[in-house]
């Protein structure tokens, strides 16, 4: 199996790497990033990051929607978002400059243009510290997340703090009335994580998003977190 590393560089998690290689299964190109042994995503399985801007989005109502989606990634949730033709703006915070600058170039073909896109603003930033010191410049229609493998398996120890009662009034209070906050999670529905948001913003629930996985033949699951601010 050929592995092509097309990027890759320190910062202050370890060594991170975006690398193309061809999939025997699938037959096409897959690119994956890596925060050193760890793989943090993939372009193999993208349904739930693009279900997660969906499920989010359907939530809210109106027209001229402005949009926060923590954690750029590949980009397919940020994608996902634009392809509802009611997004006027979209937000991206993202913590590392080596990722914005994999789609300032246009090295993911899936995802190429969307740092051009005029409604876009890619934001070099940690989105836990705007949400932890209220840094957030404007409230959003939906907040989209997708950092953290779930909520209890965490790419940091200081992100636990968003997952709490605290931390999910503190992303409310950066939501419209009537804006949703999606999160997404690789792991099955915890019912104490919706209780949690359901705490802060008064409704809360979680979809189940299935796929097909070419590399068992089965079915694998991504889990949506919703949790909805009701109007006043």
């Amino acid at each position: 199996m050929k592995i092509e590393e097309l990027d890759w560089g320190d910062t202050p998690w370890g060594v991170i790497s975006l690398r193309r290689r061809w999939d025997s299964v699938t037959e096409r190109d897959v690119h994956e990033v890596k925060l050193g042994d760890d793989f943090l995503m993939s372009s193999q399985f993208t349904t739930g990051e693009r279900e997660l801007a969906r499920i989010g989005l359907a939530a809210v109502a109106g027209t001229s929607l402005a949009v926060l989606v923590g954690g750029l990634g590949l980009g397919y949730t940020a994608v996902a978002a634009l392809e509802d033709d009611r997004v006027a703006e979209l937000t991206v915070i993202e913590a590392l400059p080596l990722v914005i600058s994999w789609h300032e170039r246009d090295l993911l073909p899936d995802t190429e243009r969307l740092a051009a896109d005029p409604r876009v603003r890619l934001l070099l930033d940690d989105f836990f510290d705007v949400v932890r010191a209220g840094r957030a410049d404007r409230t959003y229609d939906a907040v989209l997340l997708d950092i953290d493998h779930a909520p209890d398996w965490l790419l940091r120890d200081d992100h636990g703090d968003l997952y709490t009662v605290e931390g999910f009034a503190r992303v409310a209070a950066m939501i419209t009335d009537g804006g949703a906050f999606a999160l997404w999670s690789d792991e099955p529905p915890e019912p104490e994580v919706i209780l949690r948001m359901a705490d802060a913003f008064e409704h809360a629930d979680a979809h189940v998003v299935p796929f097909p996985n070419p590399l068992t033949g089965g079915e694998s699951t991504n889990t949506v977190y919703l949790a909805v601010r009701p109007r006043r």
